[in-house]
């Protein structure tokens, strides 16, 4: 529907104030705090994306997604059994196979996400993008973190950005789809707006922000040009697609205004594992942090807390 993104225009001044004005939310404090908290944890693709990724720095990774809070900590809060989890792991295609193995071995169904299609730059051909994505289902990956093709955009293609994209949800069968729209690299919010469209039109299950390897990654002026568009798709058709902010979110802080984003933006009922992801590595061990402030009155030191 190409006459939903025609006539697009973004008012970029007025989403900069209404991000300027975000950054100033005041956060929750207290009990408040520790609850916020513990739902972004729960919403955390806990990821490693390096080039010297190992089995072993993956396996500890799969035991720290069962165990993301410290036991201990968790009954403080009367937390312990609600079986408080991170929502994925999400790894390369070729350490999918580790993954899916480190949480079978420790008796938990977190679901395993691969990035793929020419993850981070899109530029492979889609041929050899379909095979990735077929691969890393073969392996285990119950859910796909796809990329794309940044020109498509650049130059307008929004019909072969539909096909590219609707021909990745077909590589995927089962398994769920994030796009990755590389914002930081589109050009403009207009272009962020008419990409978020095409990749829900083409069957996208979440739309995400960034890979992390741009410069430019998750900000709020991109988060909420994609919020909009996801509110626009919902009235429209009456789907439910999620959002996927990630790369640069590293505070508790960040991450409890971004939830408090989507809550005024898209409703409570988008606060949940299935319709929201945070996509982080280094974000669960400042959580972990700030609730062991919380329930300690004293701040961790290094050897207090597993490395997240």
């Amino acid at each position: 529907e190409l006459g939903w993104i025609s006539k697009v225009h973004v008012n970029r001044p007025a989403v900069v104030r209404h991000a300027e004005r975000i950054k100033k939310w005041r956060t929750v404090k207290g009990n408040w705090q520790a609850a916020w908290l513990l739902k972004a944890v729960t919403c955390i693709d806990l990821t490693t994306l390096s080039g010297d990724d190992t089995p072993s720095n993956v396996h500890r990774l799969c035991f720290k997604a069962k165990h993301p809070i410290r036991e201990d900590l968790l009954k403080a809060l009367d937390m312990h059994d609600k079986g408080i989890t991170v929502a994925a792991v999400c790894v390369y295609p070729a350490r999918v196979t580790d993954a899916v193995n480190a949480l079978k071995a420790a008796g938990c169904n977190i679901p395993v996400a691969s990035v793929a299609a020419g993850f981070p730059s899109g530029q492979t051909p889609l041929e050899t993008k379909l095979a990735e994505i077929k691969l890393a289902v073969e392996y285990g990956a119950r859910e796909i973190d796809i990329v794309i093709s940044r020109s498509l955009v650049l130059a307008g293609q929004w019909e072969g950005l539909y096909e590219e994209i609707r021909r990745c949800r077909e590589a995927c069968g089962e398994a769920h789809m994030k796009t990755i729209l590389a914002t930081g690299e589109l050009g403009s919010l207009a272009n962020v707006y008419k990409a978020s469209m095409i990749a829900m039109m083409a069957g996208s299950d979440f739309i995400k922000t960034s890979t992390g390897k741009e410069v430019e990654n998750a900000t709020f002026p991109v988060g909420v040009v994609m919020m909009r568009a996801i509110r626009e798709f919902y009235w429209q058709t009456g789907n439910k697609v999620g959002f996927k902010p990630a790369g640069g979110i590293r505070t508790a802080k960040e991450a409890v205004t971004w939830l408090m984003l989507v809550k005024e933006e898209l409703g409570a009922e988008w606060l949940t594992p299935e319709l929201f992801r945070l996509g982080a590595s280094s974000l669960l061990e400042d959580i972990e942090k700030q609730i062991f402030y919380h329930v300690t009155g004293s701040y961790a030191l290094q050897h207090d807390l597993a490395m997240a």
